[in-house]
């Protein structure tokens, strides 16, 4: 991959591109393979905490014996902190859970037939654990950044991936994997023919990543909600909402909305009982305000986007102030509501999930090709990557691919720039560099 095959002067443009395809996959791919490793993981994570959990989450069908207060009081005996949420056990034969914050979140299990406490998980446990990782936050609200970049440069590797697979009055190694796994042959054609098949998989991935993201998602947020096109406006603003634990809480639309309501009052028996009254579907998040006097949120969020509704109550007498559901979500709103419970693999079922797995799978056979497909070329001893084009002007077609993912996402923009700078410094004042 040193261009110590030479290529005609006019294919300057396939240079440029592979040169950037090369230093991106350098840069982003093992960030890429483990959000690809991590994501593909938290797919199963309403698997993984049952079997996890089932001493847990499971009880003996009995009658309920016991209030949300006897639940709110049992949690408070094993776990400091402040409850936040009650999450009423949508059927017989299932847990209540209180959750409790102090710094960090602790789900207690609840048995609702006599209010005895089954056990407690600190911080979501392992699944959220895995979903901390797959978006840098163990690492720190800086290293979250790496999330956008990484999405962003994930979308220029497809897009100049794409240019440097068309055939090219080529045969072999189209949509076909020649060769044998000793060759690098084998390896070239994997890595094209995944790329091209996994392609539209990975940038929707990408694209549906980005809400997540610490700049990009808040930005889009408080935009679409300024436009109109986000969530409905509630009735009034005072306090704010936030996610729960373990992504259960309000949805994306809705997080950081603005509730208030005068007076106070409502206990939490009352409001359970209120929210189950009501037709919201099972199961449902109760989130307790933080002050006395303000409203009260129930959300039940199921798999398929369209059902999404969530209850705000009133703190006086638990009237239910705002029934917000995805009908009543902004265009914005319901496209990224959308995009996310795909990029989860919830909204299609099984099919959804496996086509989402599939993607997460061929960013490993993507970086695993990519490597040995290097290894196998390189000359020893040298990084051997792409020359520089000889005519600058075919960094032209590139910069059509490039420039827009840079202006829509600030902090793409921002490493390019920087990337740019680096290659510029390292080639001029380090003559090791210049000569490679």
């Amino acid at each position: 991959m040193s261009g110590d095959t030479p290529r005609p002067a006019g294919d300057g443009l396939y240079q440029a591109f592979w040169r950037w395809h090369f230093h991106a996959g350098l840069l982003v791919l093992p960030f890429l393979m483990l959000l690809a490793l991590t994501g593909g993981v938290y797919l199963f994570h309403q698997e993984i905490d049952s079997a996890l959990r089932r001493d847990l989450e499971t009880v003996a069908a009995r009658p309920i014996a016991t209030a949300p207060s006897d639940w709110a009081v049992a949690a408070e005996s094993v776990a400091s902190g402040r409850l936040v949420q009650v999450i009423p056990p949508a059927a017989p034969g299932q847990s209540a859970r209180m959750v409790m914050e102090d710094g960090v979140r602790t789900t207690v299990y609840v048995d609702p037939a006599d209010g005895s406490v089954l056990g407690l998980v600190r911080d979501g446990g392992f699944t959220e654990w895995i979903r901390r990782l797959h978006s840098l936050e163990h690492f720190g609200s800086v290293a979250n950044l790496l999330v956008e970049v990484v999405a962003g440069w994930a979308i220029v590797l497809v897009a100049t991936g794409v240019f440097l697979w068309r055939p090219r009055g080529r045969k072999g190694g189209v949509v076909t994997v020649r060769g044998q796994p000793r060759q690098r042959l084998f390896w070239r054609d994997l890595h094209a023919v995944t790329g091209l098949f996994a392609g539209a998989v990975i940038v929707f991935l990408a694209v549906t990543g980005m809400p997540w993201s610490a700049v990009w998602g808040d930005k889009v947020r408080e935009m679409t909600n300024a436009a109109g096109l986000g969530r409905p406006k509630p009735p009034a603003a005072a306090t704010s909402w936030t996610a729960g634990d373990a992504g259960k809480g309000l949805p994306w639309a809705l997080q950081d909305g603005q509730m208030a309501a005068a007076g106070g009052g409502l206990s939490l028996d009352q409001a359970v009982a209120r929210v189950q009254a009501s037709d919201l579907g099972r199961p449902f998040v109760l989130s307790i305000p933080r002050e006395p006097g303000k409203t009260w949120a129930a959300s039940h969020m199921p798999g398929k986007v369209e059902g999404t509704r969530t209850l705000y109550l009133s703190p006086a007498d638990g009237r239910i102030l705002a029934d917000i559901g995805y009908d009543r979500f902004g265009p914005a709103a319901k496209a990224i509501e959308w995009g996310i419970a795909v990029h989860q693999g919830e909204q299609y079922g099984w099919i959804n999930r496996y086509l989402m797995l599939a993607g997460c799978v061929a960013v490993w056979l993507l970086g695993i090709s990519a490597v040995v497909m290097w290894w196998k070329r390189r000359p020893k001893g040298r990084l051997a990557a792409p020359r520089r084009p000889a005519n600058a002007r075919a960094y032209l077609g590139l910069v059509a691919v490039v420039a827009p993912l840079a202006l829509l996402y600030p902090l793409v923009g921002v490493s390019l720039v920087l990337a740019l700078a680096l290659d510029l410094v390292l080639r001029r004042f380090i003559p090791a560099f210049r000569t490679a």
